[in-house]
Parts: C-alpha cells; structure tokens; sequence
C-alpha cells in the first residue's frame, strides 16, 4: 500500500549492508577468483549443485503478443487493443440477497460480515468438481478468496468521511491519524468488518463469470472471525503462553485476520491469507502498567504503537477503534495496555495474535481457520509455495514488508504426497505445524544461504538485542532471531513468486529511501542508491527491483542458493539508474505484485507507486523470464545529494539478461490513486482476474466538499457512481485467446 511510502524503520540491527560481506570474499581466495575471473552467475550455474533445469520444460515465447499500453492518467482501466475487461464484484457488494444493494453512500448500518470486504488484494481461485469437492481442473463452479487490506480511505465508507471528535471538533481522516477521543461503534464495527478474506462463489455462464449471491460458500472471515492457533507440538505451549487474553486464556484460539495483503495458494487445495502492516492498528493507552524490558523490546521490533500518547499530543498512531465507549472486548481489544493484575485479564499480548499466515479451507465454511505460527511472525507479503515434488518437503517462500527487512523459508517436515491434494486443514496440520524457519543471506559472490532460526544457534541463543527463551520465542520473534543470524536487509520484499518453468523463485524489492540507501549503504543485493529524475519521490531506491534466485540442485530444503537481479524499475529518462534500459514502452516503478501463469510462462508485474505518479497510473506488466545466470556482472554508479553534500559511489551487482520492449512491455494501467494487487488466472491461460485496489487513493475527505479524485468503477457504469471502489476485474481477449501471447 502507498501509506508504505513515509513508514518508519524498525530494524536497528548491525546486520550488514555487505560492504563488509564484500570485502571477506575478496579475501577468500575461491571467491576472489570467481569475481575477478568474471564468471558471473552463468557460470556459477556450472557449479555443484547448479546444474539449469530443463527436462519437462515447455518452450517460452520468444515476444509477447500484444501492443504496449501507454501511459495514462485516465480514470479507467487501460489494456491493449482487443481486449477487455468486466467487474466481478467490489467494495460492499452484498454476498446475500436478504442485504440491499451498495448505495455508495456509506449509509450501510448492516452486518459487513456478509459484504464484500474492501482494499481488494492477494486471491486465489478454488474449482468445485461435480461431486463438491476441490478440483485441480477448471471447471464451470468456483470460489474466489480475496484479501481486503485496509480501511485507509474509510471517509468514502462513511456518508461524511469519519465522524467528528466531539471534544475537539477534529475529524478523523487517513490511516495512522486520529484524534485523541471516542469513536463511534457503528463506524468502527464497519472498519473492523470490512477487513480480512471474502470467499465467493464464482460462476461461469456464456456471459461469462459472475458471483452466486446466496452460496453456502459465501463466506467472511474478518478480525473477529474465530481461529485455532498451530505451532509445532513440542513447542506449542510455548506459543500459546505468548497468545493469553483475556478472550481465551489458554491462549489457543484468537480472532480474526488483519491486513491481509498478498497470499498463498497450497498444494492441497487451500488459501493463506498473509497478515502484513497489522502492528498499526494497536494503540497503549496511560493507565496501565509499564512493559518489561523484553516486551517492549518486541513491541519495538515489530512497530507496534507501545506507549502512551505523550501529554498535549493531539494525534495517535492506529485507527482509534479502542476508543468506543464502554467495556466492549470487541474495541478493548485494541488497546495493548496492561491493565489487568495478568495477561489473561487484559489484552496486553493481542498484537502477538497477529503477524502469521492463516489457513482457510475455502470449501469448507464451517471450518475454523488455523494460524500456522511455526511459519514465523513478521510482516507477511505472500507465502508462494516451491513446485511439489512427490516424497520431497515443501517450502513457502515468503517476505517481511517493510524496508530492512528479509526473505524467509518455512520447509515442512512432512515430505508431498499428492494424495493429500482436497485435505483441507488436516493436510494443513502435516505440512504447516512443523518444519524450519530460515531467513536468507544474499552474499557478494551471487550465492546465498538459508540461516535456520533455531535455538540451537548460539546466535540466537545468545542474542543481547532480545533474550529468546525457547524455541516458540523464536518463531513469535523471527524478525529479532533474523537479526541474531545476520539475514540480509532488503529493499522492502513484498510478492514472492515461483516459476513453474524451472522452479526459481522472484521477488518484488519495492523501493527503499535515503535513510537506508545512500551509496555508502548500498549491496550488491540492493545495489541503487540515486535520485528520482523529476524529484517526487526523493533518493534512495526509489523505483525498486526484482530479484531471482535458484536453489542448490533445485530442492525445496536446499541450504544456498545462486541470485541475481531480473529487472530494475526506472522512469525511461533517468540516465544509470535505468540499469535495465527500459523505455517509454516498459518503463515502471516500485514493483509489488508477482505472479507466474502456468499457461504461458508470462511473469506478471504490478506496481503500488508514488514515485512515477505524475507520468502515469500504477501498472501491470508482462515479462518473458530467463534463468538466474543468463546475463551478467554489472557497475552500478551511484549519485546523490544527502544533507546538501553530493555523495558517489560503485556497487557491482549481478544483472540477468535484457528483455527489452519484446520480453517487457505494459499490458494494464489502473484508475487515478489506484494500486494494481493481485491476480489469478484461469488454467486455460484466458481468463485473468485481476484486483484494482483504492481508487482514489489520494481524495481528500467527504466532509471537505472536494470531488474525489477517482470515481471509478461507477465511471464505466459499475453500481451506483459518485465514489471510488476497490474491485476485482476479469480480463479475456476478445477473440478469446491466450492473455499476454
């Protein structure tokens, strides 16, 4: 989400930027050889372990088959000629026909938990076979889990924007910025319930899809939605003594699923919603007692809001829900403060509920969702899943968003066995309660290594930052056991994605900012350190990148891996940060979204940008993917002025092949304010759902009197016009062919 633009760094670790790592390799003689020798990655490929997969690979195109789109600053969805696009549902649109149809006038007083949810992100698509049962083939019936992120531009969802503070007559306005009294319940209850996952039935007529309003199917699970808390069984009493409230003292049950921004998609047949920036929805009010040192400590870490608002202070960070009247848990709840003479007559450790994957079973509607703690606790951005192997372990690859922060693997102790494909959450309980937590090293030589966050590293074990007690410690605490490890600080990892041509693994760096990348902070890993051309967006990385690893004889529960850098975002003009010579054509910036289609090998692009804004909307691209170590060594001459002194640098960095505009090229430009999040595909490769996420972004509040500055999808006829809408879109050709070729 934008709101990322301006967040603060909550990594203070030492870990290295690998100037450092840089040096020690020179001086490992096998390394130095390597670097100096030029081998590059292609041919690290030739090493041990390296070899390129190719066996049972279908051929990828050699261009794509569709004409660029321009770029647009049009309120509308923008794709290339002889395509098109309808809107399958969006923000409030009624799951059942007892409720009235959106008025988009924010007059909905109903239960939102029978609404689609809005901020639409991370999906999936579920194929339902004759027998109701979930099908790997398509079929005519499905269901479609969607995450709704946030309630950031909660004035459209209001009839006039938030509720005025009747203290001081202020009114509550974005994300992260509310005044200091009480809300009302009904506006919070709507806020909390528009959150979470919407599970829909999707059918498919001549006309093509459209939602089965009244399915059984039809489902939402919010932030007051029921979940099991799982975590491996020699460990898991230790987690739960992280999980006690006073809604469940035991601390093995929780409620609900915050900020779901992007998703997984398991081998058996079920979805992850990954719970990312939930740590802003906290607040700690006075009255209670003081955090001990290591609580505070994690708070710290994880950016949770962990002290009271200082006296005079007029604003607060988080969304206020806490502040309804009365001794509702359903608001207390957000207040961490420690109130109780424990933790179980309080809610002092809620925000330990959050930060994990959660399982949901999108077939079964009466199944309780599942917290799957042993995969780690940060800020999760998708959990994509390795190519299954028969009698092989699983991994999920995942990101932390937030700048600093790292790339993990969960490797499941449980070996694939593909009769476990329909299991449901008992298949989630073999594959995602037990297994190793790892966050990676990006090393200077282009290799890599997974670093096991385990009790048994004397590192963690002995971690001064952050004393662990056992090994639940480390999995409630990944960010400060990665610490301990010395994982490599990324450029705010989001979407991770695997292609299923040869198994690699993408992930989308989005950007970074001058605070962290200056060209003496600069890695091989993260090697730009600039700024913006036109000057709206400031220095650092401000346009982001797309890394690409392999890993050691392509096995899921490989310990190294070999890496390079697939593409970088860059406006066409702006001289050597445009590394990867992209034009007017392809030109792109703060990559966020990733996707592979199994249909035609397309790698899909989408962007959640501020920096290229005044040239165009946010975007979708198509890229044609090579392999880690097709292209090469490469000079990254850094520039920028930092506190009024002009700072240089070189970085080298390992850059694959060039795609130029055949291989890259723009395919979808978003509405005004808009982000691009979010997609799946049919598995015939011609049918693509899509999500548009806050339209209008930047609208100030209904009670200004200003026009928002989007008003789609009522602009093209979708619903009642007059406000702008979160919604998920389905793209075809026209002709009815392959999307992309």
């Amino acid at each position: 989400m934008s709101h990322h633009d301006h967040d603060p760094v909550f990594n203070t670790s030492e870990n290295p930027h690998f100037q450092d790592v840089l040096a020690q390799s020179l001086q490992n003689p096998a390394r130095r050889g390597l670097l100096r020798g030029g081998l590059g990655l292609a041919g690290l490929a030739m090493l041990p372990g390296c070899a390129t997969l190719t066996a049972g690979q279908a051929a990828s195109p050699s261009a794509l088959g569709f004409a660029a789109v321009e770029k647009s600053l049009l309120d509308n969805v923008m794709l290339p000629p002889g395509y098109q696009y309808s809107v399958l549902h969006a923000t409030g649109d009624a799951l059942d026909s007892a409720l009235a149809a959106y008025s988009n006038k924010g007059l909905e007083s109903d239960d939102w938990s029978r609404r689609v949810g809005d901020h639409h992100d991370g999906m999936d698509i579920y194929y339902i076979d004759a027998n109701g049962r979930y099908s790997e083939k398509e079929t005519a019936r499905a269901v479609l889990c969607v995450n709704h992120e946030s309630s950031a531009d909660s004035h459209f969802l209001h009839p006039n924007g938030q509720t005025s503070n009747k203290v001081s007559g202020k009114k509550f306005t974005q994300f992260g910025d509310w005044d200091l009294g009480a809300r009302p319940e009904l506006e919070v209850l709507k806020e909390i319930n528009l959150h979470g996952v919407s599970v829909v039935e999707i059918v498919k007529s001549p006309q093509g899809w459209r939602i089965k309003q009244d399915s059984a199917l039809n489902r939402r699970i919010t932030p007051q939605t029921p979940v099991r808390i799982s975590g491996p069984r020699a460990h898991i009493e230790q987690i739960r003594g992280f999980m006690t409230t006073r809604w469940d003292t035991a601390g093995a049950m929780s409620r609900g699923t915050l900020n779901n921004c992007g998703h997984g998609k398991t081998p058996w047949g079920t979805y992850l919603g990954c719970e990312e920036n939930w740590a802003y929805y906290f607040q700690t009010t006075a009255g209670g007692s003081a955090f001990p040192a290591k609580e505070m400590a994690s708070l710290k870490r994880y950016g949770v809001a962990s002290a009271a608002p200082a006296s005079g202070v007029t604003k607060a960070a988080g969304q206020g829900w806490h502040t309804v009247s009365g001794t509702d848990d359903r608001f207390s709840r957000w207040n961490l403060a420690a109130v109780g003479a424990t933790a179980e007559k309080d809610f002092r450790n809620e925000a330990n509920t959050f930060g994990f994957n959660v399982e949901i079973d999108p077939l079964a509607p009466n199944a309780t969702p599942v917290k799957r703690v042993a995969m780690g606790r940060f800020a999760h951005e998708a959990a994509v899943c390795s190519l299954p192997q028969a009698g092989q372990p699983l991994a999920f690859y995942m990101g932390c968003d937030a700048r600093n922060e790292y790339i993990y693997k969960f490797v499941s102790a449980a070996v694939w066995d593909p009769r476990d494909v329909g299991g449901g959450l008992v298949a989630g309980d073999k594959y995602l309660s037990e297994g190793k937590l790892y966050a990676a090293r990006f090393d200077a030589s282009g290799q890599g290594e997974w670093l096991e966050l385990t009790m048994a590293d004397p590192r963690i074990a002995n971690h001064s930052a952050y004393k662990f007690a056992n090994q639940g410690d480390v999995l409630v605490n990944a960010r400060h056991a990665a610490d301990a490890v010395g994982a490599t600080k990324m450029d705010r990892p989001e979407w991770g994605a695997v292609n299923y041509r040869n198994g690699e693994v993408y992930f989308a760096l989005t950007n970074n900012s001058a605070a962290n990348r200056t060209p003496t902070k600069t890695d091989p890993a993260n090697p730009r350190a600039y700024m913006d051309m036109d000057g709206k967006k400031g220095m650092g990385n401000p346009n982001g990148h797309i890394i690409r690893f392999k890993e050691s004889g392509h096995q899921a529960s490989a310990k190294s891996f070999v890496w390079d850098i697939f593409v970088f975002g860059a406006e066409e003009d702006s001289g050597d940060a445009n590394l990867s010579g992209l034009t007017a054509k392809n030109a792109f910036s703060s990559p966020d979204g990733l996707w592979f289609s199994k249909a035609t090998g397309i790698c899909w692009i989408q962007t959640d940008d501020g920096a290229f804004t005044d040239e165009t909307n946010c975007m979708m691209l198509a890229a044609i993917p090579g392999q880690v170590g097709d292209g090469g060594k490469v000079t990254v001459k850094n520039k920028m002025v930092v506190g009024g002194v002009e700072q240089t640098g070189m970085q080298e960095t390992f850059l694959g092949a060039a795609l130029g505009e055949a291989k890259l090229r723009r395919f979808l430009v978003a509405p005004k304010g808009a982000e691009v999040t979010g997609i799946t595909e049919t598995p015939d490769g011609r049918t693509l759902f899509v999500n548009i996420q806050h339209p209008g972004e930047l609208s100030k509040p209904q009670s200004s009197g200003g026009a928002p500055q989007s008003v789609w999808p009522g602009n093209q006829g979708y619903g009642v016009a007059g406000r702008p809408r979160s919604a998920t879109i389905v793209i075809t050709r026209k002709d009815g062919g392959l999307i992309g070729l």
